[in-house]
C-alpha cells in the first residue's frame, strides 16, 4: 500500500464492531501506521481495549471528525442518524466520509454534510474478517477518483474491492452482502443430507467445507466458466448428473433466483425509510 491513504493521512473508524475491527486490523497489517489510526466508542473500556491491542488512538466523534482525513462510519444503520448530527459540525468538506452502514445512500449524508463533501458508501461482507471480503464501492455526486481510489484502497486490504453504480447496490447487497448466509444455508442442508446418508455430521462437514474451498479456488483461480467445471464432475449417466435432476426437479434454480430478488427488494425498502 503506497498511495496517499497509506501514508501520512489519518483514518478514522467511528463504530468498531466486528466489522469496523476487521476493517481496522487489516489496515495495520497492510502497512498503516498505528499512529495514523483514530477510533472512537461508546465504551472506554472498548475504547481502551482497541488501544491496547492495536496501538491506535483514541478520540471523542468530534476530535475524529476535526483530525481526520477519512472518516469510515461503520454503526448500525440505525443510529447514523445521531452519530451524524454530532459529527456534521465538525466535518469540512475537504474530508471523505465513508459509510459502511448497509441502506443508506450516499444523497442521505450529503443532505446532511457541508455542500460539497465527498460521500463514499462501502457494502462490505462478513468475510472481511478472514481477509476474504468482497466489498462494492459507490461514490456520491462530489466523490472523485482520488476518493474512490482511496476507499478501494482501504478495503482492499481485507479481500476484493469492486466499483459499482450506486443504483446497483442494492443488487450487489442480495449477491454479496448477504451472499455468504445462502452458502452457509447450503452447507447446513448438505450436511444434513451426509447424516441422512449415514456419515457422522463432522465428517460431512469437513467433506462438504472442503469441497466447498476447493470449489471456490477453482472457480476464481481457472478462469472457466461454472458449467464448464460442472460439466467436467459431471459425466454420463453418473452420479453428478443424477444429483442434479433433483435440484433441477425442485425447482433450486428458480428459487435461488426468486430468493436473491426478494434479498434486492427487501435492500430497497430499507434504503427508502421501510422497516
Amino acid at each position: 500500500m503506497g498511495s496517499s491513504a497509506a501514508r501520512g493521512q489519518k483514518i478514522a473508524f467511528l463504530g468498531t464492531g466486528k466489522i469496523g475491527e476487521a476493517l481496522l486490523s487489516g489496515l495495520l497489517r497492510a502497512g498503516k501506521a498505528p499512529s495514523d489510526v483514530l477510533v472512537t466508542a461508546r465504551r472506554p473500556e472498548r475504547a481502551a481495549e482497541l488501544t491496547a491491542r492495536y496501538g491506535v488512538v483514541a478520540v471523542s466523534n468530534a476530535e475524529a471528525a476535526k483530525l481526520a482525513d477519512t472518516l469510515i462510519l461503520a454503526v448500525k444503520p440505525q443510529d447514523m442518524g445521531t452519530l451524524l448530527e454530532e459529527l456534521a459540525p465538525h466535518i469540512s468538506p475537504d474530508r471523505l466520509v465513508i459509510s459502511a452502514a448497509a441502506g443508506i445512500p450516499t444523497a442521505w449524508f450529503e443532505e446532511r454534510l457541508a455542500a460539497g463533501t465527498p460521500v463514499v458508501r462501502v457494502m462490505p461482507n462478513t468475510p472481511v474478517l478472514v481477509d476474504e471480503g468482497m466489498s462494492v464501492i459507490s461514490g456520491g455526486s462530489h466523490a472523485r477518483e482520488e476518493h474512490l481510489a482511496r476507499a478501494e484502497e482501504i478495503f482492499s486490504s481485507v479481500g476484493k474491492a469492486l466499483r459499482l453504480p450506486e443504483s446497483q447496490q442494492d443488487a450487489a447487497t442480495a449477491l454479496s452482502g448477504s451472499g455468504p448466509a445462502y452458502f452457509y444455508f447450503l452447507v447446513e442442508a448438505m450436511t444434513d443430507a451426509g447424516i441422512l446418508l449415514g456419515l457422522p455430521r463432522q465428517v460431512a462437514h469437513d467433506l462438504i467445507v472442503q469441497s466447498a474451498i476447493g470449489a471456490s479456488v477453482m472457480l476464481r483461480d481457472s478462469g472457466e466458466h461454472p458449467v464448464k467445471l460442472r460439466e467436467a464432475v459431471t459425466s454420463p449417466a453418473g452420479t453428478t448428473i443424477a444429483a442434479i435432476r433433483e435440484l433441477e426437479n425442485h425447482g433450486v434454480r428458480a428459487a435461488l433466483l426468486g430468493a436473491l430478488e426478494a434479498a434486492r427488494d427487501r435492500s430497497r425498502e430499507l434504503a427508502s425509510g421501510g422497516k
